[in-house]
């Protein structure tokens, strides 16, 4: 199955996605990274391992529905059946939700519904929490709302700074995220067998 990975920062999910990849524990393709930040770092990890990239800047448009149009069609050209986003940093319009509806997901650095948006870490670290976590859920109009399919807790220990709270959050992601792709995909393909 072939997956477009959406990514505005470093790319470090991106890079976990890959390595489960090429480790063969994610069955799944990565045929297309989709940017919105020309000179994000991620681009660079996209072309180390030659895989394509559609490359935006959305103050070129003028309507969000412009440019997700033209998203779709690169991820039409590119045969990509999932869009994964992987610290995509903008809210996904209903140009791309309807045709995608069920297909977009996303990873968000806390337990949802406590501290979505924003910098959540920063949220939950300003908050005192003891605990926070990693969620991963389907992609609906809202701001990190849609059905959650995974969640995973991060403890805090006292003297934890917040950049110790980010290392263990991300640790989390790294792992859980390609984890919840290949159930999700695994599922998708049982279900497509049953009705074939």
């Amino acid at each position: 199955m072939k997956i477009a990975v959406f990514a505005s920062g470093s790319g470090s999910n991106f890079q976990a996605i890959l390595e489960a990849q090429k480790e063969e524990t994610l069955q799944a393709e990565v045929a297309l990274l989709v940017c919105d930040k020309p000179g994000a770092k991620v681009i660079d990890r996209a072309v180390a391992h030659n895989i394509p990239i559609f490359v935006f800047d959305p103050h070129n448009y003028n309507m969000k529905a412009e440019f997700e149009q033209e998203v779709i069609t690169k991820l039409a050209e590119h045969d990509c059946s999932y869009v994964i986003l992987a610290g995509y940093m903008r809210l996904i319009g209903k140009t791309l939700l309807q045709p995608f509806e069920g297909r977009i997901i996303n990873i968000h650095p806390s337990l949802l519904p406590a501290f979505p948006g924003l910098d959540a870490i920063g949220q939950a670290f300003d908050a005192g929490v003891k605990v926070t976590g990693v969620t991963v859920h389907f992609v609906d109009q809202g701001v990190d709302t849609g059905p959650i399919i995974a969640q995973q807790a991060v403890t805090i220990e006292d003297g934890d700074t917040r950049a110790d709270m980010q290392r263990k959050v991300q640790e989390v992601e790294h792992a859980l995220y390609p984890k919840t792709i290949q159930s999700i995909i695994t599922k998708k393909m049982k279900e497509v067998s049953i009705h074939e």
